[in-house]
């Protein structure tokens, strides 16, 4: 008789679990029909090798296993970048902090911070003036920021409009938001792939889709031919939004 008993059923969630984010991974990457294909590769083998103990097959099967490893860590490198990132960026005092923390001063600093860029934005989307404002969260983006110019400045409502005047030499790049500051600006961003991405949409949507695929960054877009503003976030767009909508979307995403 098969015994089932408690550790086999954590056995089972873990195993779910594990496949899930995996699915939810492939979905944001736009790699979700190789994921299908490899859980239909890895039950063809489970029955050959197992169920129908087809020994010929199945050693072929094996070492189509053991080559294939190799070629899936290729294949998606920067999945599983992002997947030992998420797993080393947390901050593990994150709870004692909060909650020592006072609240009130929590939401006027998250006010503060966030009212600018909004700001900012309007007058951008007004103006036909393109911008891509990136975020950073739980994962460091230090490989962003060495792409383009330090600057290290409070955040502003000036400032940000300066930065991408379009005649400004940092217009075109991503400005970095890190700790509450403007970190860097003219950054290079990885573009995404996505083929699922409207044609209308430009090369800073594509950029901004593109980083918050591979981090757990906030990217807000302005548009320069429309004027519209934007957001993207674990992978997704959130397309021609209002003002007061930009600004509640931020205040959620930044909540604790």
């Amino acid at each position: 008789m098969f015994d089932f008993g408690i550790k086999d059923a954590i056995d089972i969630v873990c195993v779910a679990s594990l496949l899930y984010y995996i699915y939810r991974l492939m979905k944001v990457s736009g790699s979700l029909n190789i994921f299908y294909g490899i859980l239909v590769f890895i039950v063809t083998w489970i029955a050959v090798s197992q169920v129908l103990q087809m020994k010929l097959l199945g050693s072929i099967f094996d070492k189509l296993v053991s080559v294939g490893v190799i070629a899936l860590i290729i294949i998606f490198q920067e999945e599983i970048r992002r997947f030992f990132l998420t797993l080393g960026s947390q901050r593990r005092l994150s709870v004692i902090t909060r909650f020592f923390a006072n609240k009130v001063t929590e939401e006027e600093e998250d006010e503060d911070f966030i009212l600018p860029i909004v700001m900012a934005c309007d007058y951008m989307s007004k103006n036909m003036v393109g911008a891509l404002i990136i975020i950073e969260r739980e994962m460091s983006l230090n490989d962003i920021v060495k792409s383009g110019e330090f600057v290290d400045a409070r955040i502003n409502t000036e400032l940000i409009k300066n930065i991408f005047f379009k005649n400004s030499p940092l217009h075109d790049g991503a400005m970095i938001i890190r700790h509450n500051r403007i970190t860097a600006a003219g950054c290079i961003l990885p573009v995404s792939h996505n083929l699922n991405i409207p044609k209308e949409l430009g090369l800073r949507h594509r950029a901004a889709l593109g980083i918050t695929q591979q981090s757990d960054a906030i990217a807000v877009i302005v548009s320069e031919e429309t004027g519209s503003i934007s957001i993207a976030q674990r992978g997704e767009f959130k397309l021609r939004l209002a003002t007061n909508e930009l600004e509640s979307i931020l205040v959620n995403a930044m909540k604790p």
